[in-house]
Formats: C-alpha cells, sequence, structure tokens
C-alpha cells in the first residue's frame, strides 16, 4: 500500500461523507506512513464518528462502500480495533498521530509502539520485517517497546494467545534487536525486563530464532 494509494483512499472517502469522523490507521498502511512500504491491497482502521446513531453508522458504512468500489481498494474498519486481535491496545485511541485532514475527515496513524502489537501478534514473516523497518526508522526506544508489550499482555484476557505472545517477543527481541537498536542493545536484559513488568519469569537464555 503505497502513500499515494491511501491519500486516494481518504480523498475518495471525504467526498462520499457526510460525517465528521475521525480514522486511527493500523495495519500494512500505517506502517506505509511510519516508513515502510509492501504489497498491500487493503486499508485497516478504526472509525470514530462525532455522532454515533444507527442512522450516522450506516451512512458512514455505505460511504466506506462506494469508496471501495470507486477506488478498488478493500478496507476492512471496525468501531474498536481492539476486538480484532486477543492481545489488548488498551488507550491506543490516546496514542495516534496526526497523518492528514480531507474534509470532515481527520485520518490519523497508530502509534508505533501500540501499532507493532498487531504484528507481533500475528508475527508472520512479512509482519517481522515491517516491525525491524518501522521501530527502527521511527526511532523507538527498546524500553517503551517492551512496556507497551507488557502492558498489552496484563490487559488482555486470559487465552492461549498470551504465551504465545510471550514467546513471540522473546525470539523477535533475540533474532531482531539489535538490528533495529545496534550492537550494544541488550536482548537477554530486555526480556527480563519484560518478564519482570508482566510479573513473569523470564525463561533462561536460549540459542537459535530468526537468525
Amino acid at each position: 500500500m503505497s502513500r499515494r494509494q491511501i491519500a486516494r483512499f481518504f480523498q475518495v472517502l471525504s467526498k462520499e461523507l457526510e460525517e465528521r469522523v475521525t480514522v486511527v490507521l493500523t495495519g500494512a498502511a500505517a506502517g506505509s506512513l511510519l516508513g515502510h512500504v509492501r504489497p498491500s491491497l487493503d486499508i485497516d482502521f478504526a472509525v470514530r464518528p462525532s455522532r454515533t446513531s444507527r442512522r450516522a453508522w450506516q451512512r458512514i458504512e455505505e460511504a466506506i462502500e462506494r469508496t471501495v468500489r470507486l477506488t478498488g481498494i478493500q478496507a476492512n474498519f471496525a468501531e474498536d480495533i481492539d476486538r480484532w486481535g486477543p492481545i489488548s491496545l488498551m488507550d491506543y485511541l490516546r496514542h495516534t498521530r496526526p497523518y492528514r485532514r480531507f474534509g470532515t475527515l481527520n485520518v490519523r496513524v497508530l502509534d508505533p509502539a501500540y501499532w507493532s502489537i498487531g504484528k507481533l501478534s500475528r508475527y508472520l514473516e512479512p509482519d517481522v520485517r515491517d516491525l525491524v523497518s518501522v521501530l527502527r526508522r521511527q526511532r523507538v526506544p527498546a524500553n517503551r517497546v517492551v512496556r507497551v508489550w507488557a502492558r498489552a499482555l496484563r490487559a488482555s484476557p486470559r487465552s492461549m494467545a498470551l504465551p504465545q505472545f510471550r514467546r513471540q517477543a522473546e525470539d523477535f527481541l533475540r533474532a531482531c534487536g539489535r538490528a533495529i537498536w545496534g550492537t550494544p542493545f541488550d536482548p537477554e536484559g530486555a526480556i527480563r525486563l519484560f518478564h519482570r513488568l508482566v510479573g513473569t519469569q523470564a525463561p533462561s537464555p536460549a540459542g537459535g530464532g530468526r537468525g
């Protein structure tokens, strides 16, 4: 998803939309604006209308459907994107950055540390590459990322996804931490901090990982 495609989608949406709405971008589209571009055919975002009546939502949904047809760009949207995954995004609406205004449409981008929660939850190879690129380009401090991940785990309902998220966090810090934060970065120290904040015992250092 390129910057030009993202701008075109919201330019068209602003013309179709009769409501004052704030949009919070996440997923690959947000990653593109934060500094990484890779092939993607859809845009993921939260929709926060100024009015929440049934009629207002109907207009918003119809406007998005028309925009998808006009642009050929698919859209995944929800009033609350925190419901999209098993790991909580917590107070993500308080952690966004301005992108652009298109008429009555205010488009914002999810903060990189909060954006990383969804990527780490899924943890496919493209997600790992996105994480490395965005965290490095945005110069997000390692301790901030670790603290946000730990808070997200504590805020999430109990499920099998929690230990999986912990393992993926450990693997990412070991395999990719120095590519983001340089050779002085101590992955085992970051993992110990992560587990201390979560309230769990850190595992013994492991070899291997993603390389």
